[in-house]
């Protein structure tokens, strides 16, 4: 068993960064994502700071590295550098989420304007 959500997503996904470990443990696309969608929020964006350091890309699975950030903001929903931090991810693998992305933008300019 891996120690960290982050240790799991690099063997599972590779590491843009640095070596992937040697690891003998089976790796299923399935188990992670259910360890994912309960992590807390502090352990999820270690995971995505690591592998996936603003605005580089790594090598999460996109669909992964949304699905993080939703998570996270569903937990944090006020949090104004999470939302624009989710605002780059989105907009950085093209116009089909370019809506959500201006939303948080937007959501996030408003309340700090509050």
């Amino acid at each position: 068993m891996h120690s960290t959500l982050t240790e799991q997503a690099r063997c599972l996904y590779g590491d843009e960064f640095r070596p992937t470990p040697p690891c003998d443990l089976p790796h299923r696309e399935h188990h992670f994502v259910q360890e994912l969608t309960f992590a807390g929020p502090d352990t999820i964006l270690a995971m995505l700071h690591e592998l996936c350091p603003p605005p580089v890309s790594g090598h999460l699975p996109v669909w992964i590295r949304h699905l993080a950030y939703r998570l996270v903001l569903l937990q944090r929903p006020d949090e104004l550098v999470l939302m624009r931090e989710a605002a780059d991810c989105l907009e950085l693998f093209g116009p089909d989420r370019d809506d959500i992305a201006a939303d948080l933008r937007h959501r996030a300019d408003a309340l700090e304007a509050a």
